[in-house]
């Protein structure tokens, strides 16, 4: 994958599968740690402790269709190569908590990418489930909520293409004002 977008697309993908009526979804930078963390939480089935244990070897994988799941292994190792750290925690019934760091200056750190056609993308994909993307730089915070979004919609489809266009639009909108110039 060329982007951490991607990687938070597969994952939180992987959070609707497993049936996870809320994903939440952190963003956060911080220039004077010079560090970004990604966090991708859920309250899909979790998985148990021996799954757990192998589901960072790209030959694991719950899925029929193919026998490697690279998702989970490429993030981790997105991580590590820009001299951060992965975890993944996960209980069976209560759901799964995927983070990882990166030095947010490191030359090998792969940019974020696109925020906002992830979070949409996600949205078209979501079903019913909540997605919660919250993105912060430094003390700046912006939190977008699709279930707050429904309430506001009452009954229109959130899927539409002027609703979809519009989110993508105001998501844009909030990262560029807490990113302030700067490039994640």
């Amino acid at each position: 994958m060329e982007e951490l977008a991607l990687n938070i697309l597969d994952i939180a993908c992987n959070s609707v599968a497993a049936n996870a009526t809320k994903v939440r979804i952190s963003v956060s930078a911080d220039t004077s740690k010079d560090l970004l963390s990604i966090s991708v939480k859920d309250n899909g089935r979790g998985m148990d402790k021996e799954f757990l244990s192998t589901v960072a070897d790209p030959f694991a994988t719950t899925r029929k269709t193919r026998k490697v799941g690279m998702g989970i292994p490429l993030f981790k190792a997105a991580a590590q190569v820009a001299d951060g750290m992965f975890s993944i925690e996960s209980e069976v019934g209560k759901g799964t908590e995927t983070k990882a760091t990166f030095k947010l200056s490191h030359i090998d750190r792969m940019p974020l990418g696109d925020l906002a056609a992830t979070v949409v993308t996600l949205i078209g994909t979501a079903g019913e489930a909540d997605i919660v993307f919250s993105y912060t730089v430094n003390t700046q915070n912006y939190v977008f909520d699709t279930g707050e979004i429904r309430k506001v919609l009452d009954g229109v489809d959130i899927n539409s293409p002027e609703i979809i266009v519009y989110i993508k639009d105001m998501i844009d909108e909030n990262i560029t004002r807490i990113n302030g110039g700067l490039i994640l």
